[in-house]
């Protein structure tokens, strides 16, 4: 009686604990850092600013140029996708992706999709 009463606490515990670990909860800067990531490993994408094609970890490497020179107007990672990744300061342009079909999707969409998911 003793060891099954062990056993089940040792169940018990082990449950508790990886349920934690799957609701754990990601720092605006963890969030920020993870859609960066996403960007940089991008396969059969190509990233389009201003009408330029850029590989995907060279528009990774220029959101987080971008995002350390807005310093603290950057609190979340809504702020990061709004006032960084989503378009040009430059000329005000959507960034886009160039999906391998084709497809042309605006960052600010999928990055936005990307946020929805890890916060849920």
């Amino acid at each position: 009686m003793y060891l099954k009463n062990v056993c089940f606490l040792f169940c018990l515990f082990l449950c508790v604990s990886v349920s934690d670990t799957y609701a754990q909860k990601y720092t605006e800067a963890q969030k920020i850092e993870k859609l960066i990531l996403y960007v940089a490993n991008l396969q059969d994408a190509v990233f389009v600013r201003n009408g330029d094609e850029h590989k995907a970890k060279d528009a990774a490497a220029h959101l987080r140029m971008k995002k350390e020179k807005a310093g603290s107007r950057i609190k979340t990672a809504k702020d990061f996708i709004d006032k960084v990744a989503a378009k040009s300061s430059f000329s005000g342009k959507p960034y886009q992706i160039r999906w391998k079909n084709g497809k042309l999707q605006d960052v600010g969409e999928i990055l936005t999709e990307e946020l929805q998911k890890m916060e849920n």
